[in-house]
């Protein structure tokens, strides 16, 4: 996942000091929400509080796991999904420079275009018998 809106030199920071957490570490650091989830899974899953979501505040990146009906399961699907969203944060694009075409490959280009258009040109079959 690349971001396409700039990210604060804060967050970022933030981000990497996060994923240098142990995932004991990065459970203090977050807000851990349990509740019911909704969805297939019988009785079990609509009566116990199985669904996890993780909100991590110094980047404000915030993930939920209900796809088990086990709490614990849903916990260490949570923190997977938040180091991966962690690691995006960490992610900084090349700075990409403008560059024009050189001399030599607009000529060469003009040419192979002069070439090909020789080629259709000489294609011409029999027209208006």
């Amino acid at each position: 996942m690349t971001p396409t809106t700039p990210i604060a030199p804060a967050r970022r920071q933030a981000a990497r000091a996060a994923l240098a957490l142990d995932d004991e570490a990065l459970l203090k650091v977050c807000d851990v929400e349990f509740f019911i989830a909704s969805g297939p899974g019988g009785q079990h899953r609509n009566t116990t509080a199985s669904g996890v979501r993780l909100s991590h505040p110094p980047t404000e990146l915030s993930v939920t796991a209900t796809e088990r009906r086990s709490q614990s399961q849903n916990k260490d699907a949570a923190v997977r999904r938040l180091r991966a969203g962690l690691q995006a944060l960490t992610f900084v694009p090349k700075v990409r420079k403008a560059t024009r075409p050189s001399a030599g490959s607009k000529r060469r280009r003009l040419e192979e275009k002069k070439r090909t258009s020789e080629k259709k040109a000489g294609r011409g079959g029999r027209v208006g018998d």
